[in-house]
């Protein structure tokens, strides 16, 4: 059954584009400190290949930051001009991605 209220759509896509944000930066933030960790042990040997890779994924960290600050403005925004959809899932939803968000946006 298709949805009635196009707000309820803006905000269960919003709200996914949060949550993926929000795990891809987690995720190059591990692959940084992997590579690191490969690239201390490959030092020896004179393998630069890796330094490479190690600067790609760290830059990647900022860029992607920066995307998901912009998202979680943009669903903060959507969740607080509809407050009449508070009792429905992806209202909810969007509320839990924005908490889970807000540590990483917000760290103080």
């Amino acid at each position: 059954m298709a949805q009635a209220d196009p707000r309820i759509k803006k905000i269960k896509i919003q709200t996914g584009v949060v949550k993926r944000l929000t795990k891809e930066r987690d995720m190059y933030e591990k692959e940084g400190v992997q590579l690191e960790q490969k690239v201390e042990k490959l030092k020896a040997d004179g393998a630069d290949e890796y330094q490479e890779v190690l600067q790609e994924s760290k830059a990647m960290v900022p860029d992607t930051l920066k995307r998901l600050k912009n998202a979680y403005e943009e669903l903060k925004t959507l969740v607080d001009a509809e407050t009449d959809l508070a009792e429905s899932e992806e209202y909810k939803q969007a509320q839990t991605a924005l908490e889970a968000a807000k540590t990483v946006v917000d760290p103080e």
